[in-house]
């Protein structure tokens, strides 16, 4: 039978779990350091999902003894490479998260300790941009390196026979998905904020400014070796210029004008494509302000023959 504890311990977890759903439902899962810290709402009462200063995360309501919460990665500094990005091109199958400090038995460590001991989901944020993180829920303490002062956290529950199950199981919001698959998404998504930021969140083409009309468009594509996802293989567009940019209707030549396919410029047709598309033509795009973050003429060249070519 439960403990009050385990009650009170499932119920701060499912509160904290609906309120990310709801959170993240039309960021794709991306957060502001902001809104971690502003939290959510549990019986009336404000309760943060992870704390400014802290990366582990325990609320004083679970008590001294009690399981974190949430684990929060480093934040990501201007010009800085953050060492999480190497496990994100990983291929093992977990996250290492360093300890809190150096004491195996500080408090925080014991609180994720706690939660490996009891099979609790925790909340993962991983840093995408500066002051942007995405929540990945939930993920499983699922070894402990205390030579390496490391934990292991992994978004499948692969190291863990039986994880538990909250609210009898029959609730509980969890998704099944392979921590492989989240590398690749925030893989994904650290692209998305590091081109979009670079671009001063507008689309290269036509300047729209609303960052959820946004994507980041591989200039070449991942199956190209020289496809990564680093900002000067990236533009920011719009979904309409993404999609344009996709089907080869617009191309982007290496002097950095707009080309728009003849066919398209001699169809006539509603007010989207005379503004949206046909107007574009000959334009120069707008580009980042650093040099080192433009793109490379090269990969337009390269993407432009294809362009050409359709």
């Amino acid at each position: 039978m439960a403990t009050v504890s385990d009650e009170l311990d499932a119920k701060v977890r499912l509160a904290a779990f609906s309120a990310l759903e709801r959170l993240t439902a039309s960021t794709g899962g991306v957060m502001s350091r902001e809104a971690m810290t502003q939290g959510f709402t549990l019986d009336g009462e404000r309760m943060p999902f992870a704390l400014r200063a802290r990366g582990i995360w325990k609320p004083k309501l679970l008590g001294p003894h009690g399981a974190a919460l949430s684990l929060t990665t480093a934040s990501i500094r201007k010009g800085t490479k953050p060492r999480y990005d190497d496990q994100v091109a990983s291929d093992e199958g977990w996250f290492e998260y360093r300890y809190q400090g150096t004491d195996p038995d500080a408090a925080d460590n014991r609180a994720v300790r706690q939660a490996l001991e009891r099979r609790l989901p925790l909340i993962y944020f991983y840093g995408v941009g500066p002051g942007r993180y995405e929540a990945i829920w939930p993920v499983y303490a699922v070894g402990d390196e205390p030579a390496r002062l490391t934990f292991r956290i992994a978004a499948d529950a692969a190291g863990l026979a039986e994880p538990l199950l909250l609210g009898g199981g029959t609730e509980a919001p969890f998704k099944r998905y392979a921590t492989s698959l989240v590398k690749r998404r925030l893989h994904q998504h650290r692209f998305r904020e590091l081109v979009v930021g670079a671009y001063r969140e507008q689309c290269t083409v036509c300047r729209l400014h609303h960052s959820e009309l946004l994507d980041a468009a591989h200039i070449l594509e991942d199956k190209d070796e020289r496809g990564k996802p680093e900002v000067p293989n990236g533009l920011a567009l719009c979904k309409i210029h993404h999609g344009a940019y996709d089907a080869n209707i617009l191309g982007i030549a290496p002097d950095l004008r707009i080309q728009v396919r003849a066919d398209i410029l001699a169809e006539i047709d509603g007010p989207m494509l005379k503004h949206g598309l046909q107007e574009m033509h000959g334009q120069l795009i707008t580009v980042p302000n650093q040099a080192y973050m433009r793109p490379r003429v090269e990969y337009l060249a390269a993407r432009f023959e294809r362009f050409k070519a359709a």
